[in-house]
């Protein structure tokens, strides 16, 4: 009888322990949800093509889980979190803005099947007046594409302050590498410019192009075993020629921004990254670390890939503004070089002589800017519709993502609605 009491309690025993396995295993499955999803995302990548050529959710899911797919390379923050005080403004929310069914309240327009906005914030005088995050959690670190070559440029000019720096010298001075290179003699100032007349154009197509196997070997575009897998190196060499002679021209390619990077490595004995981290991130009360996309090899792809929560990319951008203060406890951007992007760009760069420009109030490019104009708008773009605008003049901030619906890129897109939206609220100055 006790064997069979004992044998009844150890057969109740085990059953439980199959009951407590099964929901261990169940929350396992739960845990291990997320794993699953990365590993069906990334299933989904291109195999024989650049791994950004999908669309709709898809490029969602990769802009906002970039550090799940490649290696990154942190960029830190330290010291206490700056907060940005609350006044939201319900007026920004309601402005009326043009979408293909007609005016549309612009708070309705992101969150509506037309747009494709991943996140939005307007900052003014220091204070969010509107912060919206249509398509993503205010945790999460959306990648800012070239946006990023703003941050490098931002270097450049410190650099410059400090003394260290010549833009109107020659590259080849600080970086004797390029010695002989299509880049020799090039002036830093002109390759900040997008005008050093070099024939390596940004080019996603031809695999054979100059931009293309420098955006291989950077990990940025398609790569095989066969690419060059050293962008230092592919910039030393280069030999293309020029189609024009530098300084006359706008010509837009990263390679000009990984060099400005590069002289910013060998000045400050620095990986970009960590440059970054010393002269900025850690000292603008950033809420998170953030990171470059880094796929080859620890190289960070400062000409765009850039992942940061919006709110910290809108801490850095009111260092151009008066309120730099409510994040910085000294002024990191001075006076001098806000002037120099609002009023010495040159316009022959990317306008003919005569010809009006097609951008109402564009004034000029500047230093990795691509746009700046008449109302003080400073303006940095990135692929796929992500945006940063700073006006030291009116005294705001303005950040935002988004991506392509489809691959007939069909969504409305985001950042001719932002300028709309600013020219809206600034009809009457200060109504923000």
């Amino acid at each position: 009888m006790f064997n069979h009491m004992l044998n009844k309690k150890t057969q109740y025993c085990f059953y439980i322990m199959v009951l407590l396995s099964m929901q261990h295993s169940v929350a396992d499955i739960s845990v291990n949800a997320e794993v699953d999803i990365t590993r069906e995302q990334i299933k989904k990548l291109p195999t024989d093509d650049i791994w950004w050529t999908v669309y709709g959710e898809d490029m969602l899911w990769n802009f906002k889980n970039l550090n799940k797919i490649f290696p990154t390379n942190t960029v830190y923050r330290n010291g206490p979190v700056k907060n940005l005080p609350l006044n939201i403004s319900k007026r920004i929310a309601n402005t009326k803005i043009q979408t293909p069914k007609g005016p549309m309240a612009f708070e309705s327009f992101l969150h509506s099947d037309l747009s494709t906005a991943i996140s939005m914030i307007i900052v003014h005088k220091g204070e969010i007046v509107y912060e919206s995050y249509p398509r993503m959690k205010p945790h999460e670190k959306p990648i800012f594409w070239s946006v990023a070559k703003v941050f490098v440029a931002t270097l450049v000019a410190m650099l410059e302050e400090q003394g260290k720096i010549d833009t109107m010298l020659p590259i080849d001075l600080y970086l004797p590498e390029l010695k002989g290179s299509d880049f020799e003699g090039i002036l830093v100032q002109n390759i900040l410019d997008m005008a050093t007349g070099i024939k390596c154009s940004e080019e996603y197509e031809n695999k054979q192009a100059c931009y293309y196997v420098y955006s291989s070997a950077i990990g940025d575009g398609f790569w095989t075993a066969e690419s060059p897998d050293n962008p230092y190196e592919f910039v030393a060499k280069l030999k293309v020629g020029k189609f024009t002679e530098q300084g006359k021209q706008f010509d837009y390619s990263g390679v000009n921004t990984f060099i400005l990077g590069w002289m910013v490595e060998k000045i400050t004995g620095l990986q970009f990254q960590d440059a970054l981290s010393e002269m900025i991130w850690t000292k603008i009360g950033a809420e998170a670390d953030a990171a470059f996309f880094a796929p080859r090899f620890g190289v960070p792809v400062t000409h765009g890939g850039f992942l940061a929560r919006p709110k910290d990319v809108a801490r850095f951008g009111l260092l151009f503004t008066p309120s730099f203060n409510k994040v910085s406890d000294k002024r990191l951007i001075s006076e001098k070089y806000i002037n120099k992007l609002l009023y010495s760009g040159r316009p022959s760069l990317i306008t003919k002589p005569g010809v009006p420009s097609l951008i109402p109030g564009l004034k000029h490019n500047i230093d990795q800017w691509d746009m700046v104009f008449e109302n003080g708008n400073i303006y940095k773009g990135g692929w796929a519709g992500q945006g940063l605008i700073v006006n030291p003049t009116e005294d705001y901030v303005v950040v935002w993502n988004s991506y392509f619906k489809d691959k007939q890129m069909s969504e409305t897109k985001l950042t001719p609605v932002v300028f709309e939206l600013m020219s809206a609220l600034y009809k009457n100055k200060n109504e923000l």
